[in-house]
């Protein structure tokens, strides 16, 4: 195994559990909407990006509707997200993240977020960890969602690492798919059912530590 020398982290269900911010606008939306969606629902839209989101919910709901009106949906469920999140706080960062990063910066080991949020600085921000981040790869700089490698190539390109040398940290199907199309070492953060196709499956960040995690990747 090469050097590792950087780190990539999603960052809804790595980082932080926005998750429920999404689940409570989505539900808004698809509700005002007159379609029916669940939490079983809103597992599929994990790592997903907005647009696609929403043409998955339409899709649910058998609804055509032209791109003024797609633009304006979307609009409405981020100003939404965007008033839940202002909850967000540093003690919403998941177990074992905050120590993991200072870690990492000690070492020398880059850090870079590929998320597909773009709302990903506001949050950083607002748990108190923007400043570790060398590269913000986010909703805002890409054009492909995920399982497309995009948003790990461009968070990699600009740390100028290959993929051969960086750790991508993710919780769903589509980003684990992404960092291996990528030719990005994985692990996945959840189940090791559900992301088998990761190197490695840790049921969260609580432990991790840089011995730890090439131990997992030996």
């Amino acid at each position: 195994m090469t050097e590792i020398k950087a780190c990539l982290f999603d960052m809804d269900g790595v980082i932080v559990d926005t998750a429920r911010f999404h689940f409570k606008a989505w539900h808004r939306l698809a509700d005002s909407l007159g379609i029916q969606f669940t939490e079983e629902d809103n597992e599929q839209l994990k790592g997903v990006s907005r647009v696609d989101s929403l043409e998955k919910i339409l899709s649910w709901g058998n609804l055509m509707l032209n791109n003024t009106k797609k633009i304006e949906l979307m609009d409405l469920k981020n100003k939404w997200y965007l008033e839940y999140v202002e909850e967000v706080n540093p003690s919403d960062m998941l177990p074992g993240v905050y120590e993991f990063l200072k870690e990492l910066k000690a070492a020398g080991i880059r850090i870079g977020l590929g998320s597909s949020s773009k709302n990903s600085i506001l949050i950083l921000e607002k748990l108190g960890i923007y400043d570790l981040f060398d590269t913000i790869m986010d909703g805002n700089k890409i054009h492909m969602s995920k399982p497309h490698p995009e948003v790990f190539e461009r968070g990699a390109a600009e740390l100028g690492i290959p993929p051969e040398q960086i750790v991508v940290f993710e919780d769903a199907i589509s980003g684990v798919d992404a960092a291996l199309s990528g030719g990005f070492y994985c692990i996945g953060i959840g189940d090791s059912s559900v992301l088998s196709k990761a190197h490695a499956v840790v049921p969260d960040m609580k432990s991790m530590t840089i011995a730890k995690m090439v131990d997992l990747l030996h």
